[in-house]
């Protein structure tokens, strides 16, 4: 990976800066705990369980309102992920791709082990985190992706035809790395999607989405990150399907009021591509977040894949002050995305304060260890 360009953190960007973090964490997550209950639902099931209107509100998913999905445990990981990459770049070894699939691996335990093992020093304080040692409906291609140590690359991808959205629902946090350029942002993205999801559509869709939510934390409308998005993608090959979804989308918003349908449309057969152009849609045409995200989760495909997606767009878009108060208070593992979040914005804008060549932090060490 090349040379970041740098930010100027003054208190106000600072903050602005946290409440988008948070905004983009907590969106994935509140989406995805929407969405979750009626996953593999058709709209008129939806419709059947939950009223003629839909799903409007949290309903019981895992035993509870409010819990979360396999999307939302891949994306804390991958935050984790890019904290340990910038942690360990002091000892000179700088391959954020392989600092994910460590991560990653660390999110893989959990869906095996009966609970954390003190005995991995190594793992830092997100994998002791007991509520995460719940399996939550993983998909077969993250399981075999993360099933052994061989990580997958472009060249050398996981599970090629893959055309699954799960590797852009986890991909939020990399556009949280406003100081890196866009290219960059595309890059890592595309390389920790070909971890699981090697199919170009599934890869350049996780880089898409990436840089998309990179534009609306740097300050964006959404309409000019996508545009941002579809000139970077462009120079790629087998860009064009995800290219023509992101311009259906915008096309999209010009032919009336938004409907299940029109959204089912967008989404297609629940492919990357597909969900990526619905989850635009629904964050361009949504009169708020809540209605945005109705918007995404009813309709016939991939419903918590959709809210993730949505509520990461506009969490990174308004910050954490727009996201709906009474989802948040039943949203499972608030507390941690919380945690999480400001541990990441603060490793993003004071790192060298907490870790450097010549010293660190212990405490920091112990949360992110380098090894």
């Amino acid at each position: 990976m090349g040379v970041t360009t740098g930010a100027v953190w003054g208190r106000a960007e600072q903050q602005d800066y946290r409440s988008r973090v948070r905004g983009t964490l907590l969106g994935v997550a509140v989406g995805d705990a929407l969405g979750g209950p009626a996953d593999t639902l058709s709209l008129a099931e939806i419709r059947a369980a939950y009223g003629g209107a839909g799903l409007l509100d949290l309903a019981p998913g895992h035993g509870r309102r409010g819990s979360v999905t396999h999307h939302t445990q891949l994306t804390l990981f991958t935050v984790d992920g890019l904290i340990r990459a910038q942690v360990r770049r002091d000892t000179g070894a700088w391959h954020p791709p392989t600092d994910l699939h460590r991560a990653y691996l660390r999110w893989a335990a959990t869906q095996r082990d009966w609970g954390p093992d003190e005995r991995r020093a190594e793992d830092g304080w997100l994998a002791r985190e007991e509520w995460l040692y719940a399996r939550r409906d993983p998909t077969r291609a993250l399981l075999t992706g993360f099933g052994d140590r061989t990580m997958g690359t472009p060249e050398s991808p996981k599970n090629p035809d893959e055309m699954g959205p799960e590797a852009v629902a986890r991909s939020a946090p990399f556009g949280l790395l406003v100081g890196w350029e866009p290219q960059l942002v595309v890059q890592l993205a595309v390389e920790c999607a070909a971890q699981t999801h090697g199919h170009p559509v599934a890869c350049l869709s996780a880089g898409a989405y990436a840089v998309i939510v990179h534009g609306l934390a740097r300050g964006d409308s959404l309409d000019g990150a996508v545009q941002r998005a579809l000139a970077l993608l462009t120079a790629r090959p087998g860009h064009q399907p995800v290219c023509d979804a992101l311009q259906h989308a915008l096309g999209a918003v010009r032919q009336g009021m938004p409907t299940p349908a029109r959204v089912e449309e967008l989404a297609g057969d629940g492919t990357a591509d597909g969900l990526l152009a619905a989850s635009v849609y629904c964050a361009l045409v949504g009169e708020d977040v809540r209605h945005g995200l109705c918007l995404a989760v009813n309709q016939s495909g991939p419903s918590a894949a959709a809210g993730a997606l949505t509520g990461g767009l506009l969490g990174a878009l308004h910050g954490e002050t727009a996201l709906p108060p009474a989802w948040l208070a039943e949203l499972e593992g608030r507390p941690t995305l919380l945690e999480l979040a400001d541990d990441f914005a603060m490793e993003m804008t004071q790192g060298p304060a907490l870790h450097g060549p010549s010293g660190a932090s212990p405490g920091w060490l112990a949360r992110y260890p380098r090894a």
